[in-house]
């Protein structure tokens, strides 16, 4: 009996970007407005973005598991996120990229518009669409402000500002970002950013495949 040896799918023709599940319906629309057919998308928890330790490691396993799949075209949508340059050493051990940045609160402003208001944006809790549509998942239950609002000064007492970059407009996320900063006692901002580098990123590295 012969024994057939099982060899890799080729996947060199597409681009499998493995990024932040609190970005993944950003990069889906920006695949959609710039027509990236050729990209694929895999994230890692949105949850993470609590437990920055965690994305390296994982990032690690998940770079790993696609290149034993086929892909050699890798983005990794993340910024540092927190993870103190170890997310650069994963990247640079599998020789892919990642978005440029600190976070993608950063990014989705632009980098050199984020250079210019980051000292001033210091005491702002920042939040975006995802951070929207998921409040009460995100800080409302896991803080317990739900049950316990009286904890809402041990928590945002050194915020002066709550600011919204906004990736749509959408009204209903509007009215969330706007109570959320009534009810954190925060001054409200809202900034139309759009979806910032993350367009440029992307096209950045889709254009290796394309």
């Amino acid at each position: 009996m012969v024994k057939t040896q099982k060899t890799k799918p080729n996947q060199d023709h597409r681009l499998l970007v493995i990024a932040c599940g609190m970005i993944a319906r950003e990069v889906l629309a920006v695949k959609e407005q710039l027509g990236l057919d050729h990209l694929d998308l895999t994230c890692l928890p949105a949850e993470f973005h609590f437990y920055p330790d965690r994305i390296a490691p994982a990032m690690d396993k998940a770079i790993e598991k696609a290149k034993a799949e086929g892909y050699t075209n890798i983005f990794v949508g993340y910024a540092d996120c927190g993870t103190g340059g170890l997310l650069d050493r994963i990247c640079e051990k599998h020789g892919v990229q990642r978005m440029a940045g600190p976070h993608c609160f950063a990014f989705y402003q632009g980098m050199d518009a984020y250079a210019k208001i980051a000292d001033d944006d210091m005491m702002s809790f920042y939040m975006t669409d995802f951070l929207c549509r998921q409040f009460d998942a995100f800080f409302m239950k896991p803080l317990g402000l739900d049950k316990h609002p009286e904890l809402i000064k041990d928590y945002f007492g050194n915020y002066e500002k709550l600011i919204y970059l906004a990736q749509t407009n959408d009204p209903e996320l509007d009215k969330v970002a706007e109570k959320a900063a009534r009810m954190l006692g925060l001054v409200y901002e809202r900034r139309a950013t759009g979806y910032g580098d993350l367009t440029a990123g992307m096209a950045q590295a889709a254009a290796v495949t394309g």
